[in-house]
């Protein structure tokens, strides 16, 4: 039996992992006497089940083990073919709605974009847990395929740092990767990480119903924050039973989404200096902590007349709506704080919706299941403006900061170049093609940026008012699905993939 998962393929693994997860909301369906809709999880998940074992049976054949550009294609592809297998129960529970309703609520899941198509209060709570569970899936096939595919391409931002791999002993480690199996590689990370995911949401859900949240809210709210998917079955944060205490929680949480440093280099004496120094981790509280305080600071620039705000309490439920909105959105998670409102107010801000679009642009760290263009991308471009303004201060000056510095500066800004223009390039043309079904100027640009930083709460915050996807017309709904799926696999990943050179051995 051994034998034959290690020889499953890569996209049977994930349809056996699909039909396994159906079993969960088909239990807790039962439990709450939801009986229709755990007969719906049940019978699909076992029909999914024997399916993937049928397929496994017939692919059981000795041959050429695949490589990691193969696999890479094969994450591609199950971005398509997955949403529609994960919204089949989902439509029988749901019912009185079109399969493309469906398809566009799993598809924002798997990509972690947790967008609101359904009213929440038109779900059931088994729907509710398998929506937020779909999401954490997909974030942990992040976190796998980032360590397992992506790093030995050198691709999903490792290109920005890649020559820092001939440095002394993580040469060593990285030439290893490279020379391992894909498939074993897969397995490997899975087994590294997969422990870690769990303990974590598991962590966060037991926190937060210790200070008084719901234990079905605190479980998708926890797995939503790890998956920085900001699916929620209550609509968000507002006015929840756990108060800042929650957003306390949850806000510590995002630094997993800032730095893979976090989670993947273990826990010892200098897990704290390695962070500490960490590039993202440094480049995101800077922007964090800025953005905030410029947001309450403002109330003395531009808010004078709101004298019912000038009280301390106030003041801090504006600083803390400020803190707790800006990190998440810069994580891509979306959600909102709260105190939001009274941020708002406090700065005299009525829609910062510009705010949000360039915190989510930015997105979260490398290898993590942010959005967006990456810290580390935008960090290089930093450094190499830096560099360049420094040189016509002093033309002959020489940089420090080493070898890694330097590789930073010239090729990781190079690269960072080129993945922001191909990003603002994709933007403008699902823009253009969102256009074409209708959608204002104002729509098309939220709806863009939504899908492709996979911020999917942003369409509901971002402009005067909020966009719904469930009125969206047949033919804007698949150009959001499309979107969400590149903007999670990234446009530089897809021309890799259709690149002849980049199958050349």
């Amino acid at each position: 039996m051994a034998a034959y998962f290690r020889n499953l393929p890569f996209q049977t693994l994930l349809l056996l992992g699909a039909g396994l997860a159906m079993f969960v909301p088909a239990v807790v369906g039962l439990s709450l006497g939801l009986h229709a809709t755990a007969r719906d999880f049940f019978y699909v998940g076992l029909m999914v089940v024997m399916g993937a074992f049928l397929i496994g049976f017939a692919s059981q054949q000795q041959g050429r083990r695949p490589s990691a550009r193969s696999h890479l294609a094969t994450v591609f592809l199950a971005y398509l073919w997955l949403p529609v297998v994960l919204a089949w129960p989902m439509d029988q529970a749901v019912g009185n709605t079109r399969f493309i309703n469906v398809y566009l609520d799993m598809a924002s899941a798997l990509t972690t974009t947790g967008a609101e198509v359904f009213d929440p209060a038109r779900l059931d709570p088994a729907v509710h847990l398998w929506r937020g569970l779909v999401g954490w899936m997909g974030g942990l096939l992040i976190w796998v395929t980032a360590f397992a595919i992506l790093a030995p391409l050198n691709l999903g931002g490792y290109e920005v740092t890649s020559e820092a791999s001939i440095q002394g002993q993580v040469s060593k480690a990285r030439g290893q990767m490279r020379a391992a199996d894909a498939s074993d590689r897969l397995m490997k990370q899975a087994q590294r990480l997969t422990p870690i995911y769990v303990g974590l949401t598991i962590v966060l859900a037991l926190s937060m119903m210790a200070v008084g949240e719901e234990p079905m809210v605190a479980a998708i709210h926890a797995m939503s924050t790890l998956a920085t998917s900001g699916i929620s079955p209550v609509g968000g944060l507002e006015a929840r039973p756990a108060g800042m205490m929650g957003e306390v929680l949850i806000l510590v949480f995002f630094v997993f989404a800032l730095s893979r440093r976090t989670y993947a280099s273990g826990i010892g004496r200098e897990l704290r200096q390695r962070l500490t120094k960490d590039r993202e981790i440094r480049l995101a509280l800077f922007a964090g902590i800025v953005l905030s305080t410029l947001l309450f600071a403002r109330h003395w620039v531009g808010a004078l007349e709101v004298d019912e705000l000038a009280d301390g309490r106030a003041a801090f439920e504006a600083l803390w709506g400020a803190v707790f909105t800006v990190f998440s959105f810069l994580t891509t998670t979306g959600f909102v704080s709260d105190d939001w409102g009274a941020a708002r107010e406090w700065s005299g801000l009525e829609a910062p919706g510009l705010l949000l679009v360039g915190l989510v642009l930015m997105g979260g760290g490398v290898a993590t299941t942010a959005g967006g263009v990456k810290l580390l991308r935008v960090y290089a471009l930093y450094k190499h403006g830096a560099r360049e303004l420094g040189k016509l201060i002093y033309p002959n000056s020489v940089a420090g900061a080493g070898r890694l510095g330097r590789r930073i500066r010239r090729e990781g800004a190079y690269i960072a170049w080129i993945v922001f223009m191909l990003f603002t390039m994709t933007i403008a043309a699902v823009m253009v093609a969102l256009s074409l079904t209708g959608l204002s100027f104002e729509e098309a640009l939220i709806l863009a940026i939504a899908t492709l930083t996979t911020t999917g709460p942003l369409a509901g915050v971002a402009g005067g008012a909020p966009v719904d996807f469930f009125a969206l017309s047949d033919a804007a709904k698949l150009i959001c699905a499309a979107a969400m799926i590149v903007g999670r696999i990234e446009t530089l990943v897809l021309i890799a993939l259709f690149n002849p050179g980049f199958w050349r051995d």
